[in-house]
């Protein structure tokens, strides 16, 4: 098929580059053209083959997966998906890949066998093609440029009057951490957000955005409250609900069957959003493959919440808010640029928050 997909696999383990080739080549559009052991050996056949996508190791030996990414950035400027460690050493350097440009990744099972590998092959299949179609911006932002901000020792903490539910999935981490760390400290909603990722990786994921932004993130647990200036990220492998109590509003964390093939989903939050806190809620879905989110969105609308899609122009993939805009549940469509903006002026009309740039 002269449509197919050309992948190039470097991954310094002989299995590794057995079982990828043999698991993403079961879709007849893509066509592996070549493997490397390492980075010096990939990015000379990066130049010889020419590949649509690269699927890249962190671990390797002589030349490691991030140099080779920056390499590869710098001068080629092609797809990459991480295949990551599902450790803390895996995710910290698997967030800086993505900071430094990579598309995406997939977590490595520790037992890497055949029928372990298998149950990620859907996914990394699902993000080839993706990151195939996509154009590369021509410098990446986000992570690999986050600054540490100071925050005062003791923050008061404030019950939430409003609540933002986001969604987001592919391209989310560099985004989120953009649009979180333009708000303020004193930003008066709190912040759910379902961010498709593994599990294992959420926590560190949280930490990261906390170190860099003038409000609190942190992974949520069952129980914690919906407090102005925090952002609450679900962990992976969970499903997220918010519900109104007597004593603060809170979430609530579940293990409950997948939705639209997803734990967390989208669907799930913004469906208790819709219930819970109707016309008290804004609904934001982001960058992300697939249709996650674009029913719940539409019960946030109908329920009185203001619901906003980022645009086409600043997503790394269009999949869910386009979902979400071609059912007509999204309100308004803003670029990733003005969404803070847009968030703070929506968040407290009565008053003006300079926005950190």
């Amino acid at each position: 098929m002269s449509d197919q997909v050309r992948v190039l696999v470097i991954d310094d383990s002989a299995l590794m580059r057995k079982l990828i080739p043999q698991i993403i080549e079961r879709d007849p559009a893509i066509k592996v053209v070549g493997t490397a052991m390492d980075g010096e050996f990939g990015l000379r056949k990066v130049e010889e083959l020419q590949p649509h996508v690269v699927t890249l190791d962190l671990d390797m030996p002589r030349m490691d997966g991030m140099e080779t990414l920056r390499h590869i950035m710098r001068s080629h400027r092609i797809p990459v998906i991480m295949v990551s460690a599902m450790t803390t050493a895996g995710a910290n350097s698997t967030f800086k890949a993505l900071g430094l440009g990579a598309f995406d990744f997939v977590a490595k099972p520790k037992d890497a066998a055949q029928a372990r590998m298998d149950e990620i092959g859907a996914e990394l299949i699902q993000k080839i093609k993706a990151a195939a179609k996509t154009k590369m911006p021509a410098a990446p932002a986000g992570l690999a440029e986050e600054k540490r901000v100071d925050k005062p020792l003791i923050k008061p903490k404030v019950l939430a009057q409003k609540l933002i539910a986001v969604g987001i999935s592919t391209g989310g981490p560099n985004a989120l951490q953009y649009m979180l760390s333009q708000l303020p400290g004193d930003f008066p909603a709190a912040i759910v957000v379902v961010q498709h990722m593994p599990e294992g990786f959420t926590d560190m994921f949280a930490r990261r955005l906390d170190e860099s932004c003038a409000i609190d993130v942190k992974e949520a647990q069952s129980g914690d409250l919906l407090l102005a200036g925090r952002a609450l990220i679900c962990p992976g492998n969970r499903h997220i609900r918010v519900r109104r109590m007597t004593l603060g509003n809170m979430v609530v964390l579940s293990d409950e069957e997948r939705v639209n093939g997803h734990r967390p989903s989208a669907d799930v939050l913004f469906h208790s959003t819709a219930a819970e806190f109707g016309p008290h809620a804004i609904g934001l879905i982001m960058t992300g493959m697939g249709e996650d989110g674009a029913e719940g969105l539409g019960a946030m609308r109908r329920a009185g919440a203001l619901t906003i899609a980022q645009d086409e122009q600043s997503c790394v993939v269009f999949g869910m808010p386009k979902a979400a805009i071609d059912r007509g549940h999204a309100q308004r469509t803003v670029s990733l640029e003005m969404l803070a903006n847009t968030l703070v002026a929506q968040s407290s009309p009565s008053k003006q928050y300079a926005v950190r740039s």
